[in-house]
């Protein structure tokens, strides 16, 4: 089977095209290979995960009783980990992949039906229960496991099982089948099907994720009607009662309150609502349907201008998990759970293929290098669910979660990362992140070999070089982030016709013929920036942020003498300094703090104001930050 081509305007590479080498990044690559995808194996054992595909699990037994949606967690470990195999052979790894493939393959039933929980614990019920249950949700990501273990590997093993779920799903999802009009409470499995269309072109898998999409939010509603089948509460019935006394309330949750091209806002879960976008924009590409391209268009605008928080966090409530009202973003309750932003880079992903439009890749890239990679420690070993922009200094990452679908999500995401930076159509390659790395693809006709150097992702210049068998003529496109005051072009030394101007899509468009050694140099002018926010958000009031190039900067506790909170940025932006924690610079100068002393301590309410004084300030990336041992943390500060 051969992955097919499709018609969005254009397509990342595969991550196997794609060497990383970049300062910044290939660290955190070579350190999610060697630890980070070890020990979350472990605990993958530890917590019985594994040990449930036997399907030992019996009432009187001493295994823990397995949960609905555990495969999702050893999908998401076995797609990071196929990524990991297709760059960088790994017996030992390759090793524990075939392991668990072998035991998903050992778990799957007859039909193709694969989901321990309602083969063990809950015969005879699956697909009763499609709103709290997870078991479509569970079925994307083994879906998503097995398009990327055949992509990255060329192997059917995975690809096999998956495939016999799907089909299953097909014939009862399916016009016809038993559970028609049946959708999943928690999107998911709508892209996966889409990205299993693409790897083998069976057109039914397309033609379901539609049905899904399409069914979603019509009525008679489909949660009411398997409700009144069921005739008991719903897996979650029982922890969250609300959900049964409001029910219409609830369905904004699961984005089901209406039907998804009529929809207008980013609401309920920020998690579901991601996948749902990406399942939408997917289609959008594939069937040109420009009803959920609108659709797109609108969610996009508003997620990203009244509910996404300066880190590329979204999801503003803990009650939810998500969205509650527009310009809503409190910081240190912020829930800006990791899944979330990670959700927001890959609607970021498809929407800058459907549109080719630079836009989306700024967004992306926000998300990518502070909202997701501050779910993960320095050494790769814990991990945050909730990412707030503020703490009082009780909040630090965990080893391991109950609901632990952060930690393999954010290890899916960065052994992917190949495919994130650059994008190709028939006749162009896109730069749209500035990632140390060596692309090769075929374009106008010819194999090229484009290698990127930079000095770390807000390092001001990038070099491209350009290796090919042959010359061709094609367009080279270079994003012109945001973040840069401006972008200098030079190719083979020279200024390029049209003196690199940016063309209305955000790129820098380089159209030539193209031959082996030709370089193209771009400078950027990078400064340390500050952030405003609307004057609708209350919470950033008379505060700023601290940007530089695409990573935000907060203040911790252990840096200076006062709670974060309490420092006032001066007249004179800190500057580039160290660099402990990689090669993105801390930002040192003077600032102000205030306090009271032990006044402070003995009474809340004061006639005047505290007093303040000079302290030396260091601001560090906020995807660092909780590396050092519990701290006062804040992302927007007051000036002096």
């Amino acid at each position: 089977m051969e992955p097919r081509s499709t018609p969005a305007r254009r397509m990342p590479v595969n991550v196997r095209d794609v060497v990383v080498h970049d300062p910044f990044w290939a660290p955190r690559q070579e350190q999610l290979r060697a630890r980070t995808l070890d020990a979350q194996y472990e605990q993958l054992v530890a917590t019985g995960r594994l040990g449930a595909l036997a399907l030992t699990w019996t009432p009187e037994s001493d295994e823990p009783k397995p949960h609905p949606f555990w495969e999702s967690d050893i999908a998401k470990w076995l797609e990071a980990a196929s990524y990991v195999l297709g760059t960088h052979p790994d017996p030992a790894l390759e090793a524990k992949v075939d392991g668990v493939i072998a035991a998903l393959a050992g778990a799957q039933r007859e039909d193709g039906y694969l989901n321990v929980y309602f083969t063990v614990v809950a015969p005879g019920q699956r697909f009763t229960d499609l709103r709290d249950a997870h078991e479509l949700y569970s079925a994307g990501h083994l879906i998503e496991a097995g398009v990327a273990h055949y992509s990255s590997t060329g192997r059917t093993t995975l690809l096999d099982v998956v495939t016999r779920l799907a089909d299953l799903l097909c014939d009862e999802f399916g016009p016809g089948g038993a559970h028609h009009g049946g959708y999943c409470g928690h999107e998911e499995v709508e892209l996966a099907l889409v990205r299993l269309y693409r790897a083998t072109g069976e057109r039914r898998y397309l033609d379901l994720s539609l049905t899904f999409v399409d069914a979603r939010g019509t009525e008679p509603h489909y949660f009411d009607l398997e409700q009144g089948r069921r005739g008991t509460p719903g897996f979650f019935g029982e922890m969250f009662p609300q959900r049964e006394h409001r029910r219409r309330e609830f369905f904004e949750y699961n984005q089901s309150h209406a039907p998804v091209r009529e929809q207008t806002e980013a609401v309920g879960h920020a998690v579901r609502a991601m996948y749902l976008y990406c399942a939408m924009a997917d289609l959008a590409a594939e069937t040109g349907d420009e009803g959920l391209r609108a659709a797109c268009e609108r969610l996009w605008t508003h997620l990203t201008t009244r509910r996404m928080y300066v880190t590329g966090g979204i999801g503003d409530s803990r009650h939810n998990e998500g969205f509650t009202r527009d310009h809503a973003l409190p910081n240190e309750t912020a829930y800006a759970e990791t899944c979330a932003a990670i959700g927001l880079v890959f609607w970021a992903r498809r929407m800058a293929s459907l549109t080719g439009h630079a836009a989306y890749i700024e967004v992306l890239e926000r998300a990518l290098h502070n909202g997701v990679i501050a779910g993960v420690s320095a050494d790769g070993q814990r991990f945050f669910y909730e990412n707030p922009l503020a703490s009082d200094g009780t909040v630090e990452r965990a080893d391991w979660f109950d609901c632990a679908c952060c930690p393999p999500n954010l290890a899916r995401l960065e052994a992917s990362l190949g495919s994130y930076i650059y994008a190709t159509a028939a006749d162009a390659i896109a730069v749209d992140l500035f990632i140390g790395s060596t692309v090769t693809t075929d374009v106008a006709g010819s194999r090229v070999v484009l290698r990127q150097d930079t000095s770390g992702p807000s390092g001001d210049r990038v070099d491209l070089t350009v290796a090919a068998a042959a010359p061709a003529t094609w367009s080279l496109l270079v994003r012109a982030p945001s973040w840069s005051r401006s972008v200098a072009v030079r190719v083979n030394g020279e200024v390029p016709d049209g003196g690199g101007a940016v063309d209305e899509n955000g790129y820098v468009v380089l159209r030539r013929e193209w031959a082996d050694g030709d370089t193209v140099e771009v400078a950027f002018d990078v400064d340390v920036r500050r952030v405003h926010a609307s004057t609708l958000v209350a919470a950033d009031a008379g505060r700023v942020a601290l940007a530089r190039g695409p990573f935000v900067y907060c203040v911790e506790g252990v840096d200076v003498d006062v709670p974060a909170h309490a420092v006032l940025l001066g007249e004179a932006n800190p500057q580039p300094g160290a660099t402990p924690s990689g090669v993105v610079p801390d930002l040192t100068g003077p600032a102000w703090g205030e306090s009271r002393g032990q006044a402070d301590q003995d009474s809340l309410y004061f006639p005047e104001r505290a007093a303040r004084a000079e302290l030396p300030l260091t601001a560090v990336p906020y995807y660092s930050w909780n590396n050092r041992g519990r701290s006062t943390m804040a992302v927007w500060l007051r000036e002096a």
